[in-house]
């Protein structure tokens, strides 16, 4: 594990293939999960000769809790900032769910950094929560049962397969949510008032969608898979058995994914 220092506190992240000069993809996972979400996708694109470079989001994992903002815009700076340190001169992103929309930011800003992005199960036009569901927020990161619901939900959203080494991320994620600080840090990623992207056109960067056909975030996911592609002017893989965590439940196909993504990026170089 290594630290990214912010203004703020540090940013957890793993490298996958370091000792290699090939592509640098950096991965950002969504709120409440852990960056090992990536791990199996990290080791087949360092496999491949790729860097590779897994995060946990502010407050998750093993990131630190002293932050004040916990929103897309805020990740998306922190990206960069790992970009920059790990001496990358263009970069590709992978992001899940919350993830998604901080490397399209990350993208806008930055078009001479970030070269291609992935969006998996991509959350762009986030619904901002009501009395009910803040509530319901609060509620679920309550002790003593903040734990359990909180891995109920995470397991919920992994309809289809499931992952190898299934059993080991939830009990990161209960671990994650055993201290006041990180429950606290949490509370604030889910209430965060992210901002709608249905607009892209100075998007330079070559871009891919990737969603679950079982994921159970939308009511149609191929519609808005569709939708989101049609934002970033991009393509839309639909992947079957799949819920909302297709870097783990088809770490098969995301990986091919993103090794086409990085070869048509340095081809276009």
């Amino acid at each position: 594990m290594h630290h990214l220092r912010r203004p703020e506190g540090r940013i957890a992240y793993d490298l996958y293939g370091n000792d290699t000069d090939g592509t640098l993809v950096i991965c950002v996972p969504g709120m409440f999960d852990h960056r090992a979400s990536f791990r199996l996708v990290g080791r087949e694109l360092a496999a491949a000769g790729h860097r590779v470079a897994v995060m946990d989001l502010r407050g998750h994992g093993d990131s630190d809790t002293t932050f004040t903002s916990y929103d897309s815009r805020s990740t998306s700076t922190d990206v960069l900032a790992l970009a920059e340190e790990l001496g990358a001169e263009r970069v590709v992103m992978a992001g899940n769910s919350m993830g998604a929309a901080a490397v399209t930011i990350a993208a806008l800003e930055r078009p001479d950094l970030v070269s291609g992005i992935a969006l998996l199960g991509p959350f762009l036009r986030p619904s901002p929560p009501g009395p009910v569901a803040r509530t319901l927020y609060r509620t679920l990161l309550m002790r003593p049962w903040a734990a359990r619901a909180l891995t109920f939900v995470y397991d919920r959203l992994h309809a289809g397969r499931t992952p190898e080494g299934h059993e080991e991320q939830k009990e990161r994620i209960r671990r994650m949510t055993r201290t006041a600080d990180r429950r606290r840090a949490i509370t604030k990623t889910l209430q965060a008032p992210n901002e709608t992207i249905d607009r892209a056109e100075d998007l330079a960067a070559e871009a891919v969608v990737i969603m679950g056909e079982l994921d159970p975030d939308w009511k149609d996911p191929r519609s808005e898979a569709e939708w989101v592609a049609s934002v970033v002017d991009g393509r839309a893989v639909m992947v079957p058995e799949c819920g909302h965590y297709a870097q783990s439940q088809r770490p098969d196909v995301v990986s091919s994914v993103l090794l086409d993504l990085v070869e048509r990026v340095n081809a276009d170089a």
